[in-house]
């Protein structure tokens, strides 16, 4: 059994090929909308299922909320280097908006909380550790 993760981004297409860049995936099975967006898409890594993404719009939200207040979810990325750490956060970064500056933690040795330009928050972190007990 396994989890599969998807988000709904605005301007589904743009924020594809980010995630693409920031993360080094590939697209694969995709549909799409008339606008060009993303009516669904499944990004890989290796081959394998990574993300879904599909276009953000008002009727794809509960209870009818508007978009510019709506981010239900933030997503996590465990890097593997300081340097794949400030690759990706400068990726994700322009256009958006940091939320938590790259940062130590009690449980991670760098960290930082952006948000992307198409609205999706990303936590990217070094591996984590557990605070001594």
């Amino acid at each position: 059994m396994s989890l599969g993760i998807g988000v709904y981004a605005m301007n589904s297409k743009e924020a594809v090929q980010l995630y693409c860049n920031a993360f080094g995936l590939e697209l694969g099975y995709h549909v799409l909308n008339e606008d060009g967006n993303y009516f669904h898409c499944e990004l890989l890594k290796d081959g394998e299922p990574f993300l879904a993404v599909a276009e953000a719009d008002d009727d794809n939200l509960p209870g009818g909320l508007n978009l510019s207040y709506v981010n239900p979810v933030e997503m996590g990325y465990t890097v593997e280097s300081r340097d794949e750490f400030y690759r990706v956060f400068e990726v994700l970064k322009e256009g958006g908006r940091v939320i938590i500056d790259p940062c130590t933690l009690p449980w991670s040795p760098l960290a930082t909380v952006v948000m992307d330009k198409f609205g999706v928050r990303w936590y990217i972190t070094l591996p984590q550790h557990r605070p001594a007990d």
